[in-house]
C-alpha cells in the first residue's frame, strides 16, 4: 500500500481528488490547534494542516506508511493502532482521519478513543466511503474479478465498510459527540479514466448539491461538549 499511495493520491487526478475530500474534512477544524491524523498515510493531510499554523501528529499502523511520512519531512508520526491511542487524555484539539475509517475492524473504539484524548470543545472530522448506488455493487465486483483472476480495481480491496449518512452519525453520538454534520463529497472518483475523471468532474457541483446520494464519500464532523455544557 505504501509504494501505491502516493502514486494514487499525488499526482494527476489523485492530487485533484484528494485535495477535494481535504477541503470537506479541514473545514470542520480549528486551524492552529494541536492535530491528531489517524491513519495518517504518508502525511498528506498533516502537511495541509501544518500550513495553516497548527500542530500534527500521525499515527498509522503500516510501517512502509511511516517511513514515507518521515521522507515527506513530517516528522511527528508513529505506529499505532487508531483503537487503542497511546496519550493522555485531553491532549489534542482535533482529530482527523482521511479514507482510513472505513478500514477499522472496531470503529466504535476508534471514536471512544478519539473522545478521549480530545479536549473539551475539541473536534472530529472525517472522511470515509458512502454508500450509494455504485459502491454498493462494489464487493461484487470484487469478488467476480478474484475468481476471474482480473487485476484489482483501485490500490486494493480489504472488506471495506460503506457507510450510510444515518449509521455513521449515528456512531458519532452515541460515543458522546455533539453538533454532528454529514454530507457527501467527490462525484470524480480517483480511480476513474482520466477523460471520465474530468467528465465527472464538471457535473461534481451539480451532483453534491442537488444529487448528493450519487457522490462517493462522507465528510462527518463532530465536537466534544465543553464541560459547562
Amino acid at each position: 500500500m505504501a509504494d501505491n499511495y502516493d502514486s494514487h493520491y499525488d499526482a494527476d487526478n489523485g492530487r485533484d481528488y484528494y485535495s477535494h475530500i481535504c477541503e470537506g474534512v479541514i473545514t470542520a477544524l480549528p486551524k492552529n490547534g494541536r492535530l491528531l491524523d489517524l491513519g495518517c498515510g504518508t502525511g498528506l493531510f498533516m502537511q495541509r494542516y501544518l500550513r495553516n499554523g497548527g500542530e500534527a501528529i500521525g499515527v498509522d499502523i503500516s510501517m512502509g506508511m511511516i517511513k514515507r511520512a518521515k521522507q515527506r519531512n513530517v516528522s511527528d508520526v508513529a505506529l499505532g493502532n487508531a483503537e487503542v491511542l497511546p496519550f493522555r487524555d485531553e491532549s489534542f484539539d482535533a482529530v482527523s482521519s482521511l479514507l482510513a475509517f472505513s478500514y477499522f475492524q472496531n470503529p466504535e473504539s476508534m471514536l471512544e478513543e478519539s473522545f478521549r484524548i480530545l479536549k473539551p470543545g475539541g473536534s472530529l472530522s472525517i472522511c470515509t466511503l458512502g454508500k450509494n448506488i455504485f459502491t454498493s455493487m462494489v464487493p461484487a465486483v470484487y469478488r467476480i474479478g478474484e475468481k476471474f483472476n482480473v487485476k484489482r480495481v483501485g490500490m486494493a480491496y480489504f472488506s471495506e465498510h460503506y457507510y450510510r449518512e444515518d449509521e455513521i452519525r449515528n456512531l458519532l453520538e452515541d460515543t458522546g459527540f455533539t453538533d454532528t454534520c454529514v454530507f457527501r463529497r467527490s462525484f470524480a472518483h480517483v480511480d476513474l479514466r482520466p477523460s471520465m475523471y474530468h467528465i465527472s468532474k464538471k457535473f461534481e457541483p451539480f451532483i453534491e448539491n442537488r444529487m448528493p446520494y450519487l457522490a462517493f464519500n462522507l465528510c462527518v464532523s463532530g465536537k466534544k461538549p465543553d464541560k459547562k455544557d
